[in-house]
């Protein structure tokens, strides 16, 4: 296929001037790239499915961040800020271009952030088309006549790229490399299209809360027809993306937002939604976006069709689809809509100890934001096969270059000069902890939502939680008042209080890193352990 009407960019920069350039395809061109490489097939659906290969979800353990004089006393280091030298990077870089100098390679033009203030051009190239699909969903598009000559920052991500880890000062085969210095990002050895996507919003998270003062947040976002947004914290597999897409409200963006002065806005022009028991009646905006030119990602179809079935999760419960925003009918555009009015923490409780819905005060919303309570739902990460309790800070500790206490103190200021309501949603167990219990259902938990962003929770009557201190609503439209106070649905009250108890001890035991940086409002929402 040729390059279409477009011209070829310079990618002299990159000494990749001599490769065979696909620059710039459409969705339908990517598609036909993609069938013709063998990448993968058509659901019935008009959708690409291809399978992302050995790695179906990131692999936190190999994303490093190059140290050098700018990032050394900025970045956060450890076990998610993971240091490799800049020698190595240059070695890695070397290897790579020289790896794809003479093949076909996929260039893509995009950016990100959809407030003009904070716009930020990037470039894929990518070995495979669905990758470049991929790229066009997620990130923003440009019309081709406003498209920079040279962008602030380069991905090239080539899955068949396999670094050599006594060379390169990799831990394995595969890496995700970011290098704040040169503004590229070197992904290999995975097909795993996240990893693109989790690159950019790491470096999103460095650049606007140090250089803008800015909020970067892992976090869904809607607004209603009077302009009250609604902010929603949470790991994947917490319903960020289920929650946000509301039929009566506008989309702004599933995923990565920035909070300025006077706006909340998307990093990005699509969504990237699970799929696992994916139906038309409980998710429709989702199921309906899977269509032509959206990129379903290591499903599995019914047995001699090409119609996917969503509960099947052989290769695993990371299934996923990409798609650009405006497949859901009422997305926001531009997405940018102002300050929010509601913040809601959603955390899968697989203790199910936590209340369905609470309102926290001040304090408390600090405290959960630097907590970052959920269990880690099976199939995000490689080796995750069932939910495990975890603590991620601010809700996205594995992409903040910055310590967290940096985006925790930047929310804190937000949510006093906005005067916002921040409540807890557990989307995880009721009645019982994981195995026992059920998880909440998805109608019980919208209908709370609803009422807390039509100001419906606003009269009624609220009682504390004995150990946790937040407020319980005793009643709430179109929910059954029994589920409200967690405690109520356990038969075995003593096992309940048992099981509450330790989750206020992991609760403590994870703040003990923050203690110091911390004021006596957050100290005082500290739970109560019996």
């Amino acid at each position: 296929m040729s390059n279409s009407t477009k011209s070829t960019p310079n990618l002299s920069y990159l000494n990749l001037n001599k490769a065979n350039v696909k620059y710039q395809l459409t969705p339908a061109e990517l598609v036909e790239e993609a069938l013709k490489n063998n990448e993968g097939s058509l659901a019935d659906s008009g959708a690409l499915a291809i399978d992302t290969g050995k790695f179906t979800g990131r692999s936190p353990k190999d994303r490093f961040v190059v140290c050098d004089d700018l990032t050394e006393n900025t970045v956060f280091w450890g076990d998610i800020n993971i240091k490799i030298s800049p020698a190595h990077f240059d070695g890695l870089f070397e290897k790579m271009t020289n790896y794809i100098a003479q093949k076909d390679i996929y260039v893509r033009d995009a950016y990100a952030c959809a407030d003009e203030n904070y716009k930020m051009s990037i470039r894929v190239i990518t070995e495979k088309a669905y990758q470049n699909l991929f790229a066009n969903n997620l990130f923003l598009r440009y019309d081709n006549n406003e498209m920079p000559n040279t962008p602030e920052w380069t991905i090239i991500a080539i899955p068949s790229f396999l670094a050599n880890p006594t060379e390169d000062g990799t831990r394995q085969e595969n890496f995700s490399i970011l290098n704040f210095s040169k503004k590229i990002i070197l992904i290999g050895g995975t097909g795993y299209t996240g990893e693109i996507k989790k690159g950019i919003f790491s470096v999103l998270n460095y650049i606007l809360p140090l250089q803008k003062n800015t909020l970067s947040m892992h976090c869904s976002a809607n607004v209603g027809d009077n302009g009250d947004t609604a902010i929603f914290f949470g790991l994947s597999g917490t319903g960020k993306t289920t929650l946000s897409a509301d039929a009566s409200r506008h989309l702004i963006g599933d995923d990565e937002h920035g909070w300025g002065d006077k706006s909340v806005f998307n990093f990005e022009g699509g969504c990237y939604a699970k799929c696992v028991d994916l139906t038309a009646e409980k998710e429709p905006e989702i199921f309906n976006a899977i269509k032509t030119g959206s990129l379903l990602e290591n499903i599995n179809f019914f047995e001699n069709t090409n119609t996917v079935d969503f509960s099947n999760i052989d290769k695993t419960e990371n299934t996923r689809v990409a798609y650009p925003i405006n497949y859901i009918a009422n997305s926001l555009k531009p997405s940018i809509a102002p300050v929010p009015k509601n913040i809601f923490f959603l955390t899968a409780d697989a203790f199910g100890v936590l209340p369905p819905i609470s309102k926290l005060t001040p304090g408390q919303a600090m405290f959960h934001f630097i907590s970052g309570y959920t269990a880690k739902v099976a199939g995000t990460e490689a080796g995750v096969t069932e939910p495990q309790l975890t603590f991620s800070a601010c809700f996205g500790k594995a992409f903040l270059p910055l310590h967290p206490t940096k985006y925790a103190d930047l929310l804190g200021k937000k949510m006093q000069e906005n005067k916002v309501n921040v409540w807890l949603i557990n989307t995880g167990w009721s009645g019982g902890a994981y195995g026992v219990g059920k998880r909440m259902k998805l109608a019980y938990t919208r209908a709370m939502i609803t009422a807390a962003l039509n100001n419906e929770l606003d009269q009624v009557e609220y009682e504390m939680h004995e150990t946790f201190g937040f407020m319980m609503p005793k009643s709430c439209p179109n929910v059954p008042a029994e589920i409200l106070n967690p405690r109520n649905t356990w038969e075995d009250k003593a096992a309940y209080d048992e099981k509450v108890n330790q989750l206020a001890i992991a609760f403590l035991d994870n703040f003990k890193q923050f203690e110091a940086f911390s004021n006596d409002e957050i100290l005082a929402a500290l739970p109560k352990v019996k």
